[in-house]
């Protein structure tokens, strides 16, 4: 199974990521291995995800999301989807 995910940031803003293990990255970006852009803003909080059979399908709807405003990101975490 492959991921696209959005964490909220130490900082409350977020960050859209895909993975294909969503747990391991989630550990990785706390861990301050993750994307550079979460490693000054720990901790991150998964707060939305999305599953997709294959890693272009993933890449591509993250690719769609990173493309949206706050408070489209907002409402759609907000709506759920494949939610923690």
């Amino acid at each position: 199974m492959n991921y696209t995910y959005i964490v909220r940031c130490g900082d409350g803003t977020l960050y859209t990521g895909w993975t294909n293990c969503l747990e391991k990255r989630i550990a990785c970006h706390n861990a301050g291995k993750g994307a550079k852009y979460t490693r000054v803003r720990l901790p991150v909080e998964l707060v939305y995800y999305e599953e997709f059979l294959t890693k272009q399908e993933a890449m591509s709807r993250e690719a769609g999301i990173k493309k949206m405003s706050r408070k489209e990101k907002d409402r759609l975490i907000e709506r759920g989807g494949k939610k923690v």
